[in-house]
């Protein structure tokens, strides 16, 4: 068995999955990476192949029907042979010493009597033209170099949350958590990391800048403009994540908190961008999906409304919209998701 798997989801990656995949050879025969060609329409699947072929025994293609980001993580997590399992997006890469200490870590741990769920590193926003590159870290709420379960974990900022970028799962728990995401849908890294969670009950965090998150390709998927075409696929996953889980009966009392947060701060942006958007159409979208949150769970409902980010996201009339999108340009530079 491996040590690790990492997927990669290409489409149309010619241009770029040769950095993510050269930055991820130095894991040697303690990594699988697996190459999910979803469907591409250029030179991604000859590329897939030619690695395949120079590295026989770590890197694997797999090509397959376009299914979308969600499906290439899903036939990763099908093909994984790794005790541990990762994904890298095509338009990302590691940094190499983070990367050696991660792996000897998964190591050392995978050769204790201990089981390790989650491993949590950093991740750095490599976005286009910013001189100074914001690192999200989580030192101020996680034990550092140890095992811990949710009861060591310490407050977790507002914007400090999990990203697909940040966290290593144990691949048998992707499997029993039931975790299949779905086709032809944008933005499904947020379910990928929210539908394990519960699951979850022993993590170690690593204070490594290991991610590289590359932002600034005009057609990717976190453009502010892209997300407003696609809002409908954002409010999927919004819904399919309130659809989840009856949170109320998570019994650690701060792994349901974080799970709160989560779906709160994916509640906002989903709000932000309707409002953000100025249409009609959009604003009634925005009431819909409140509704469908008050007809779900009406705990959760007033929960989330009455949460500080609720409120400010739902005050009435332009005034109020304008309050709105002026604390989303202040969460943006704070999260700088886009």
């Amino acid at each position: 068995m491996k040590l690790l798997t990492i997927a990669i989801p290409c489409y149309n990656s010619q241009d770029y999955m040769e950095r993510c995949i050269q930055s991820l050879l130095p894991g040697g025969e303690d990594v699988e990476i697996i190459i999910v060609d979803d469907g591409s329409h250029d030179m991604t699947p000859e590329i897939a192949d030619a690695y395949q072929k120079r590295y026989p025994g770590i890197v694997r293609a797999v090509h397959q029907e376009n299914g979308g980001h969600g499906e290439a993580v899903n036939a990763g997590i099908r093909e994984a042979a790794g005790l541990f399992f990762k994904v890298v997006d095509s338009d990302d890469w590691v940094e190499p010493q983070a990367y050696a200490k991660i792996l000897e870590t998964l190591k050392e741990i995978a050769g204790s009597d201990r089981t390790l769920d989650m491993l949590v590193s950093n991740f750095v926003y490599e976005k286009e033209g910013a001189k100074r590159k914001k690192v999200m870290k989580y030192t101020s709420a996680l034990v550092q170099n140890k095992i811990f379960t949710w009861s060591d974990v310490r407050h977790m900022r507002k914007g400090q949350y999990l990203l697909m970028h940040s966290v290593i799962y144990r691949t048998k728990l992707l499997r029993e958590c039931g975790l299949n995401l779905p086709k032809h849908t944008f933005y499904v890294d947020n379910l990928y990391v929210y539908v394990p969670l519960p699951y979850v009950k022993t993590m170690y965090y690593l204070d490594v800048d290991f991610y590289r998150y590359y932002i600034g390709r005009e057609d990717q998927s976190v453009n502010e403009e892209i997300m407003i075409r696609r809002i409908d696929q954002q409010i999927k996953v919004n819904k399919m994540m309130v659809d989840a889980y009856d949170l109320w009966k998570i019994p650690n009392k701060k792994q349901r908190k974080y799970m709160f947060n989560y779906l709160e701060i994916i509640t906002v942006i989903s709000t932000i961008l309707l409002i953000r958007s100025g249409t009609a159409e959009n604003l009634e979208k925005k009431r819909e999906l409140w509704r469908y949150i008050k007809q779900a769970d009406l705990r959760l409902f007033h929960h989330l409304r009455n949460g500080i980010m609720g409120n400010t996201m739902n005050l009435p009339g332009k005034g109020g919209r304008r309050i709105s999108i002026a604390a989303y340009k202040i969460a943006q530079k704070v999260v700088g998701f886009n």
